[in-house]
This record gives structure tokens, sequence and C-alpha cells, in this order.
């Protein structure tokens, strides 16, 4: 069966579609500089606070990002930005400081993992984390109207979606409906996975996966000129369901 989906490095979203995804989302992103509203009232905190001014380069987003996750990890949550001022503080404009392009399961919450609150993230979920063309316009949309500095593609532990995958591609017999658009997606993982011996093939080609998304988003031609001047990393990482633990794959910005 061909695949349904088109291989990520050709998933390139033009303006126009930027800006009617923008329509058909109702999204509001700044209307002015990203220096403007990062000076905004609403991000008025200090920097450090997780619940402060949103960070500006790709090491600051992931930094917070992590650090979010520890307390995750260690059951000392924060809960920034959950309260009622909050909501109405970001209601006219938003400013998230990181993508999060995550898998559908249940057991996977960026918001919660991270430690975050409204208007912190944009998060896209989808069956192993796939990107399509149409979710490539939704990672894209951050990056190119709000100049938000980091996207982070996380794979994580025992992938329903993958091991399903990987067990069609294996044994060559394609899964129900549309389902098997997304092991066509993930091929090239598992083709990368079967040139080696694993102990889990699995767990690799979950690893493998998220590191091909994201090069496969650092190239895009949308994508890469901010790469390519530092102010946007794409970074692939790892989400233990056991611990709770995000492991940054590859991918991360210098400081």
């Amino acid at each position: 069966m061909g695949s349904v989906l088109q291989p990520q490095r050709r998933a390139v979203l033009t303006g126009g579609l930027v800006a009617t995804a923008a329509v058909i989302t109702g999204c509001s992103a700044k209307t002015d500089s990203v220096s403007a509203s990062k000076a905004s009232p609403v991000a008025a905190a200090s920097s450090s606070s997780p619940a402060g001014a949103p960070p500006e380069t790709p090491s600051a987003a992931l930094a917070r990002l992590l650090d979010g996750n520890k307390r995750w990890v260690n059951g000392t949550l924060q809960r920034p930005n959950q309260s009622l001022d909050r909501r109405k503080a970001v209601a006219a404009e938003q400013d998230p400081y990181s993508v999060i392009v995550s898998c559908i399961d249940s057991r996977v919450d960026p918001e919660l993992s991270f430690d975050t609150g409204i208007g912190d993230l944009f998060v896209i979920r989808t069956g192993g984390q796939v990107v399509a063309p149409v979710v490539t316009g939704s990672v894209e949309y951050g990056p190119l109207t709000s100049g938000t500095p980091l996207i982070v593609v996380l794979g994580h532990q025992r992938c329903g979606a993958v091991k399903a995958s990987y067990k069609a591609l294996k044994e060559r017999k394609p899964l129900p409906g549309n389902l098997q658009s997304i092991a066509e997606a993930v091929r090239p993982a598992y083709d990368a996975v079967s040139k080696a011996k694993h102990a889990d093939p699995v767990d690799a080609m979950i690893r493998v996966h998220a590191q091909q998304t994201a090069a496969g988003l650092r190239t895009n031609p949308a994508l890469a000129p901010l790469v390519k001047k530092g102010s946007l990393a794409v970074v692939s990482a790892y989400y233990s369901l056991d611990t709770g633990r995000v492991e940054v794959i590859d991918g991360a910005p210098a400081a």
C-alpha cells in the first residue's frame, strides 16, 4: 500500500495556508513585533520564574521546559500560569515559547509533563507524533507568526502507534482504515531500525522516528532559515511513562 502521507521533508506550507490556518483555528498571535509583545504587562514577571516572561531564545526555552519536567518527575509542581488572571491576561493575545509535537497517547500530556500553564505551549498531537503537510502547517504557525523559538518532537515509551506500525510493516499486513497512513509515515524509522539488531526494536524505532521527524522539520524550507540564524531550534526528545522524565535525544541548542 502506498503512503497516504507525504514524506516529512516535503511537508511545506505556503504563507497563504498559514494565514488560513490562523483563521480556521481562531488563534491570536502577536500583532506587533516579538520584542514588543514580550515587553507587555502579560509578561511582566521575572523570566527566571516558571510563570515569568516567555523565554526569547531556544536554549532558554528548552531550559524552562526541562526545569518544569524536573518538577513533574519529583512531584514538586508549581502549576504556573493556571490562574483566572492568567486566563484573562492571554485572552486577547498569546505568546507561547515552545511548540510540542507529541503523540495522542492519553498518558502523555505535555502541559503537565513540563509543568506549564495557559498560553505557554503550542501543542500538536497525532498518532505517533506523525507529521504531514497540514500538521506541519500547525508546527510552523508559532515560529512563523509569533517568533516561537523552540520545537520539541516528543516520542514516548511504549508508543502504541509505533508498535502497531512496526508489527504491520514487519509482517506486511496493512493496518485497518487510515491507520496504515501512520505506518507508512514511520516506515523510514522502521527501515533504519531493521538494519541492525536491537534489544527492543520498537523502542529504538520510537527514538529514531523522533529524530527523523525533527531532522525533517529543521530542513523544512519555511523553518530552515530560522534554524540557520539561531532563532529557532528543533529538538527530538523521549518521554518515559515509567518515570515521567523527558530525555533530549538530539538538536539541543547551545547555551
